[in-house]
């Protein structure tokens, strides 16, 4: 088959492992990230980019595509992506595979290990019968979040270079690493960037656009205890990993991604170690109401404050940090940008499909520190799985939304 230079760059982009890692603590998280950065700088430069600005330091690329003649005055539209991928899979060693015309059924990605894309467990993907589907070997994820989005912006990018006809504003590009660890916008230069206004390019499905995120916050708790040898324990052991249990246990049990959707916040329990002597356990809390979110926060702390109480204080230690609010409350302030996508994709012959993002995108934090920015899809699936896959039609299609994008805004 034929592909389009969308998918061109996607299979190259995946190649490159760019995993990010929260436990380092520098920015970029993990070096690998500049692999990816310093291709796609050079790439926009041969295209014919221009202000080109790469933060060697912190991993950020920026550019411009110039506006076209008579169009230099119109709003400057930005489009922004994450080059990291998610810590949850191994990155490393993409072996991507395009499957042709899709039959519907169970798609075998590792017959060694006997991995299998089965439509019982993922029936979604059923709907894509008769597009073609790019998977993996089973062994890693595919890295459609994010790469996706910057294969299809880096594909309207050049498209648009080619065809100086085509009507459009000034294009600013923004690149960013650790979005997969909420530290996308951490250094990224709103000033520089220079855009009124932009879109993530981070969704799923084909049709997905997303005003509304989780207000969300982290959550550690770190139990004290004491140890002393079981035989002679009795009235003298403090159990920190009990206690963590106990913890859980006190949290509203319905609260929790295993029984929640829509616009229902939750406690997850991301990860738990420790011993006897010393418990940790982080959290990640999410509501998309703000009260509802200030609230479990609260709940939060109680819970910690009952067990201080139970047994002594400094047993339970529990610590919530913000890291980002639902953007929604910016973006009611700029309808357009939404009713702008949704009728373009209905111009594709694409029926808008609005629903609260169940996470969180750069878009979040940028929108608060003055860029508003809603979310784009990109047709890709199962996101920080070995069991993703991303629909070269739908990825094509995105790139031709962003294209009527920037032609929308040409004046």
């Amino acid at each position: 088959m034929t592909v389009s230079r969308t998918i061109e760059y996607f299979l190259q982009y995946v190649m490159i492992d760019t995993q990010s890692d929260e436990t380092t603590g520098v920015t970029p998280s993990t070096p690998k990230q500049h692999e990816l950065a310093e291709l796609l700088a050079r790439q926009l430069q041969d295209m014919g980019a221009e202000e080109i600005a790469y933060d060697r330091e912190h991993c950020y690329l920026y550019a411009t595509i110039p506006a076209t003649t008579g169009c230099e005055n119109a709003p400057v539209l930005g489009f922004i992506a994450h080059m990291d991928t998610s810590p949850a899979v191994s990155g490393a060693g993409v072996k991507p595979r395009i499957i042709e015309n899709y039959d519907g059924k169970d798609i075998l990605l590792n017959e060694a290990e006997n991995i299998v894309l089965s439509v019982s467990d993922f029936p979604d993907i059923t709907r894509l019968k008769g597009k073609d589907l790019i998977v993996t070997d089973g062994t890693t994820l595919l890295g459609a979040d994010d790469k996706a989005g910057i294969a299809e912006i880096m594909g309207a990018c050049e498209y648009l270079l080619q065809h100086p006809e085509i009507r459009h504003g000034r294009l600013r590009i923004g690149f960013t690493p650790d979005e997969e660890i909420g530290e996308g916008a951490d250094h990224f230069d709103v000033g520089l960037f220079g855009a009124d206004f932009a879109y993530t390019v981070d969704g799923g499905e084909l049709g997905e656009l997303e005003d509304e995120t989780f207000n969300a916050a982290s959550g550690r708790l770190t139990v004290s205890g004491r140890s002393v040898h079981p035989g002679s324990a009795k009235g003298k052991m403090i159990n920190a990993i009990l206690i963590a249990q106990e913890f859980q246990g006190l949290l509203p049990v319905f609260q929790n991604p295993m029984y929640t959707e829509g616009r229902e916040g939750f406690f997850h329990l991301d990860r738990i170690e420790g011993n006897v002597e010393k418990t940790v356990a982080e959290y990640i809390i999410r509501d998309h109401d703000r009260n509802a979110f200030e609230q479990k926060k609260a709940v939060f702390a109680r819970c910690a404050d009952f067990l201080n109480a139970k047994y002594g204080q400094g047993t339970a230690c529990a610590e919530v940090k913000d890291s980002y609010y639902n953007m929604r409350e910016v973006l009611k302030e700029h309808e357009h940008l939404m009713e702008n996508a949704a009728s373009l994709l209905r111009t594709l012959g694409v029926e808008p499909i609005v629903n609260p993002v169940r996470g969180g995108t750069d878009g979040a934090r940028l929108s608060f520190m003055g860029l508003p920015c809603p979310n784009l899809c990109t047709g890709g699936a199962n996101y920080h799985s070995r069991f993703e896959y991303a629909c070269v039609q739908s990825m094509d299609m995105v790139t031709e939304l962003l294209i009527l994008l920037a032609e929308k805004y040409s004046s």
